[in-house]
């Protein structure tokens, strides 16, 4: 994290809330509006093994922004300077925290929406990013997409889209960055109960929110996708794997599949990044070489 604009490598604090993982707000919550976009002026800062910013690369390609919008790309390991970038005009991602506001204090994180000509970070919250790619770059966009949050469907999306963020999307990080038991398991209990919920939904739908995709559908896979190579067993959320969940699974496939997703989807570079990155939780830096994963559709 920085403070007063200086990067500084500390460990989350778990010890102020009884061993429990709780994740810090983002900061920069700025908006775009449709007249804002233009093409090449606002960047994207992300890392392929980062969920929270595999969301917006999910929107990008299945929008067709991705002449519009440039991306570059965090490597998988993240050392004592945070994430590291080859390219994008930075070398670490605190560098382009500190440029935005140079008197910053708080967690350096991706995905970062940049505005190349105010030089500023428009937006660090990747559900606010998402539905600003669904909706005010339409100009831009080369391929058709239905409209992610539709008005009729915003109460069920954002009923979906809480309980999923508490238990699931953050349920995971709360399970693997407990240091108190009682809130590991407090945290893996809430995580397979939404799993379970969601594997009865889904019998009804062939979406989260009924015959169509919706942002909850984007919110949710992001999570999925690592579920067996990391979470099941690097945070120890190991009371079922995702592959048993027939229709969870499917489901996962089914999103997959569609087009431009697949290309998003890194599964060495997520292994690496979390069995490497993250010490405290494995001190080898082993990266195992399972499981073996197939989401393609047969």
């Amino acid at each position: 994290m920085m403070v007063g604009g200086v990067w500084r490598d500390i460990p989350r604090d778990t010890k102020s809330t009884g061993g429990a993982f709780v994740r810090p707000e983002t900061v920069f919550r700025n908006w775009l509006s449709s007249r804002d976009a233009e093409s090449q002026r606002f960047h994207l800062y992300v890392a392929k093994a980062c969920p929270w910013a595999h969301r917006t690369l999910i929107l990008r390609a299945l929008k067709g922004l991705e002449r519009a919008i440039p991306v570059f790309y965090a490597g998988p390991y993240m050392g004592e300077n945070g994430w590291e970038y080859g390219s994008g005009g930075i070398r670490y991602l605190h560098e382009l925290y500190a440029r935005a506001k140079p008197d910053y204090t708080g967690r350096v994180s991706v995905p970062v929406l940049w505005d190349s000509k105010t030089q500023a970070i428009v937006n660090n919250e990747s559900s606010e990013i998402i539905r600003m790619l669904n909706r005010e770059f339409n100009a831009l966009a080369t391929k058709k997409l239905p409209d992610l949050y539709p008005e009729s469907l915003r109460s069920e999306i954002d009923a979906v889209n809480d309980r999923v963020y508490r238990t699931v999307n953050n349920g995971v990080y709360r399970a693997g960055f407990a240091t108190a038991q009682d809130k590991h398991e407090e945290a893996v209990t809430e995580l397979f109960a939404t799993l379970d919920w969601l594997e009865k939904r889904l019998a009804r739908r062939r979406w989260l929110c009924g015959a169509r995709m919706t942002e909850a559908d984007v919110r949710l896979f992001t999570t999925l996708a690592r579920f067996d190579a990391v979470y099941y067993s690097h945070f120890k959320c190991n009371l079922r794997r995702l592959v048993d969940y027939p229709r969870l699974w499917r489901y996962t496939r089914r999103f997959y599949a569609l087009p431009g997703v697949a290309r998003t989807v890194d599964l060495a570079e997520i292994k690496s990044h979390y069995y490497r990155s993250m010490k405290h939780i494995n001190p080898t830096q082993i990266v195992p070489k399972g499981p073996l994963l197939d989401f393609r559709l047969h």
